[in-house]
């Protein structure tokens, strides 16, 4: 299966600004089309998703097909924020991949419990972490089919 030619926007909540750059790299260097948009704590990745505030406009905040999600973000962490996500008729059938260092089994099953997707423990060695977000890119962007832009609305 291939990717369509317009890019999917993933939307990456992601506190730490080296992540953030390694998940640049990675998806670059997979060479899929991708649409990265960051957001730097659980409260800015809700506001987004419910386009308020600077997200009010869809056109500079195009609807994700994908979120990465780390679960300790300030404000308002990823469990929360992933459990407003998948109780929310409107967004529920977002596709949501946790990426995070708690390889914590009862993060692990919340997460699952809660409806993420999928789960993964971010390595502490960067060539470890560049070939799991080119894993993911090929498996998210490549060969499972995502729901349609306007199918969780």
């Amino acid at each position: 299966m291939k990717q369509e030619e317009i890019p999917i926007t993933i939307l990456v909540a992601e506190d730490d600004p080296d992540d953030r750059l390694l998940i640049k790299e990675a998806f670059r260097e997979s060479s899929f089309l991708a649409d990265l948009r960051f957001v730097e704590d659980g409260e800015e990745l809700m506001d987004y998703l419910r386009r308020r505030g600077e997200y009010r406009n869809s056109e500079t905040s195009p609807w994700p097909g994908l979120i990465l999600l780390d679960l300790n973000l300030p404000k308002k962490d990823g469990r929360e924020a992933l459990a407003e996500i998948k109780t929310d008729p409107d967004l529920r059938r977002l596709p949501v991949v946790v990426v995070t260092t708690s390889n914590v089994q009862e993060d692990i099953l919340r997460c699952y419990d809660t409806g993420a997707n999928s789960y993964i423990t971010k390595s502490i060695r960067i060539a470890d972490l560049l070939d799991a977000f080119k894993a993911l890119s090929k498996y998210w962007l490549e060969i499972v089919s995502l729901p349609a832009e306007d199918s969780g609305k």
